[in-house]
């Protein structure tokens, strides 16, 4: 099959349990064989910003339901040192990065230090769980980086090693309807989230 089709979605499936599970299936089958975590997000992100505008009982691509970002912001201290430095270099400490989206162009950094952390990727980052947001604009520091999305789920990586748990990043959807997602949403994209940390090296 090519790879491509893996975000279409067939017509048997009617709720969103049924959607996340069978973006579960076709993302195993994405990431068999890969394990840098650089493709495998980015694969990640396509297949699910695409499969959901391919969903129009909840999302599609309507103008005031799609959702109009799926990404993730990596823990800065993930990403490779440069191989070829300049004279210009910054202090990306205690931050979340960009990393593979599908969408409009978005904020290059979160901070996470806690004198300066806010919004919402910052807090799920930061309190290890799942933040689901019906209406972005009500929410306490909220980064508005498309004034158009009106609500957010923001679901945190967690590592799991040696008994200890690591934060990696976050995988972030939002949405251009208010109240868009959902307890069915939540717990898919954790499940999501649990098979995108296990198939990648860190």
């Amino acid at each position: 099959m090519p790879h491509a089709d893996s975000s279409l979605i067939p017509e048997s499936i009617q709720t969103k349990t049924e959607f996340w599970d069978h973006i579960h299936t076709q993302l195993e089958g994405l990431f068999d064989g890969q394990r840098h975590w650089v493709s495998n997000l980015a694969n990640a992100s396509s297949l699910i910003y695409s499969s959901l505008l391919a969903f129009p009982k909840y999302f599609g691509s309507a103008d005031d339901r799609a959702v109009n970002w799926c990404g993730f912001y990596i823990d800065s201290c993930l990403f490779p040192a440069p191989q070829h430095p300049t004279s210009k270099s910054t202090d990306d400490s205690n931050r979340l990065l960009l990393g593979p989206f599908c969408g409009k162009p978005a904020c290059q950094y979160i901070q996470t230090a806690p004198d300066k952390a806010r919004g919402v990727c910052a807090d799920a980052y930061i309190h290890r769980k799942t933040i689901v947001v019906p209406e972005v604009n009500l929410y306490p520091g909220h980064i508005a980086c498309d004034g158009e999305t009106k609500s957010e789920i923001v679901c945190p990586l967690i590592y799991e090693v040696q008994e200890k748990t690591h934060v990696l990043g976050v995988l972030d959807l939002d949405c251009l309807a208010a109240g868009a997602f959902d307890d069915d949403d939540r717990i898919g994209l954790e499940k999501i989230a649990k098979l995108i940390v296990n198939a990648c090296n860190w």
